[in-house]
């Protein structure tokens, strides 16, 4: 079966944009017809776009809702700030619930994908009021900590993250940025290109792999075009933005133990959890104990064969998993206006 997917200028969908000071944000806006039953925003991680989301904002539209996908900071038409201090995630999810209250006064369907996922869970804890349910890919929920450990310590307790180190540091970015032929071959590579000899782009007991990056062949996953697309768009600001998102000072910044302080770290709002059996990075045994933190229910599933990019590798066993979701969340809702 053909799942229907979203090109690049695809005209199912409106562009826009929203700025906060010195920074803009891109997202899609894609609308059923008639009135929408509900609002859905969809998350990406690195080093995605906002058109990893590409199989599944076609069919939430089928089902009657609106779907909101940002370029998330630092990545396409979406500004790509140099102090990491701006990738904070009190100050993203600030942003993107200002995107969302431009399009809906009613609370939406989150999802989230790799550290889209992150602000995902984010976004809940802030702003529980602005969320109905939300589901996340191959990344499970972690409480915000009291406790700030170095981001060596942090390391050393999950050595299957061990290639943060590289994109932490400025040597990641400086590969990909070389040359357009090392962010070709790092694109395809990412999404599951080799080396003749089966060698990698990526490892994650390493990172980039620069020598093999120029004798990268053609993802599996990706066409041409879209592989093209991916390239025009990182080439708009590099990947000292994307990197960011992985150095001490972004995301894992002060500001996790400012919110460990003012909440329980309970999830309270439907929840799923959807993980990938060959995720190299994200485990499946990382969802293992997950119920503790949901206090609405936690639905957990498996997508088997799967790697990392498991929304397209796999986009009808996971867009299945999301309408069984968004159905048990929108309950009558969405059955009247099917």
């Amino acid at each position: 079966m053909t799942v229907d997917a979203l090109v690049p200028n695809d005209p199912r969908v409106e562009h826009k944009f929203k700025s906060f000071g010195d920074i803009k944000y891109h997202y899609i806006l894609a609308k059923p017809q008639g009135k929408p039953v509900a609002t859905a925003l969809l998350t990406h991680g690195w080093p995605d776009l906002g058109f990893g989301w590409r199989y599944q904002v076609p069919y939430l539209v089928s089902l009657g809702l609106q779907v909101i996908v940002p370029d998330m900071l630092g990545y396409g038409q979406t500004s790509a700030p140099d102090a990491p201090e701006e990738y904070s995630g009190k100050k993203m999810t600030a942003q993107l619930a200002a995107i969302v209250k431009d399009h809906t006064d009613e609370p939406i369907i989150l999802g989230g994908h790799d550290w889209g996922s992150f602000a995902a869970w984010r976004l809940v804890n802030y702003y529980p009021e602005l969320i109905r349910g939300v589901f996340s890919l191959c990344v499970p929920y972690t409480p915000p900590s009291p406790v700030r450990h170095s981001f060596e310590d942090f390391v050393k307790m999950m050595p299957n993250f061990t290639y943060q180190l590289q994109l932490a540091s400025p040597v990641a970015e400086n590969i990909v940025n070389k040359s357009p032929a090392h962010l070709r071959g790092f694109i395809n590579g990412i999404f599951g290109g080799k080396t003749p000899e089966g060698g990698l782009a990526f490892d994650i007991s390493v990172g980039i792999i620069e020598e093999n990056l120029e004798r990268i062949g053609p993802s599996p996953l990706l066409s041409p075009e879209t592989v093209d697309f991916y390239v025009q768009e990182h080439s708009r600001h590099g990947f000292h933005g994307p990197c960011n998102w992985y150095r001490p000072n972004g995301p894992r910044g002060e500001d996790e133990q400012e919110l460990a302080k003012k909440i329980d770290g309970k999830i309270k709002v439907p929840a799923m959890l959807v993980m990938a059996e060959k995720d190299a990075a994200l485990p499946p045994q990382m969802a293992v104990g997950q119920e503790k933190h949901f206090e609405a229910g936690l639905k957990q599933e498996l997508v088997p064969g799967s790697g990392h990019w498991v929304q397209i590798q796999c986009p009808e066993i996971v867009n299945k998993h999301i309408g069984e979701f968004v159905k048990s969340v929108l309950g009558d809702e969405l059955k009247a206006s099917l």
